[in-house]
């Protein structure tokens, strides 16, 4: 009865930045969106793109690349928005990831997820659950809770409500 309860806890979806294999688990994932118009919102650290309108409601877009030192991400066909649901202290916040593209749904067992390294990663090591590998290929998977502090959270709440609902439209 257990093991049905835990189904979904070895299934990740992996994505690239900056040539990288990175996962999340997807439980955190709500949906994968084409790029859209983002709108920019003033007074916001750089790596808040800005906000899209999904389904009447302002989410937040946050540049991973640029949260994690990479770079910006540039627009191309494959460019997609990852949405997700990140919780901290309780609470849970909706925001879009920028991700250079979107690979697959990728199955790992325990056993194949060692623990985080403690250097040679592009980003933090508390960001980091885990280093998946399949093949040769390493895949970096990502605490999507950790990644944000409470303060960024509480800053992306303030963006909410200084964007507005119809934040994104064209």
């Amino acid at each position: 009865m257990a093991e049905a309860a835990t189904t979904n806890d070895n299934q990740y979806l992996t994505f690239t930045l900056e040539r990288e294999f990175f996962a999340l688990d997807i439980a955190s994932v709500r949906e994968v969106l084409e790029l859209v118009n983002i709108t920019r919102v003033p007074r916001t650290p750089d790596y808040i793109r800005g906000v899209i309108n999904l389904r009447g409601r302002a989410v937040p877009v946050v540049d991973l690349k640029m949260k994690f030192g990479l770079g910006a991400t540039e627009r191309t066909v494959n460019t997609c928005i990852i949405i997700v649901e990140v919780c901290l202290d309780g609470e849970g916040t909706v925001l879009g990831a920028l991700a250079d593209s979107v690979q697959e749904v990728y199955e790992m067992e325990t056993g194949q997820i060692e623990p985080p390294p403690r250097m040679g990663t592009p980003i933090r090591a508390e960001f980091i659950r885990g280093m998946g590998k399949t093949g040769d290929q390493f895949i970096i998977i990502l605490d999507i809770n950790k990644v944000f502090t409470s303060m960024e959270l509480a800053g992306l709440a303030q963006t909410l409500g200084d964007a507005g609902p119809d934040a994104g439209e064209a």
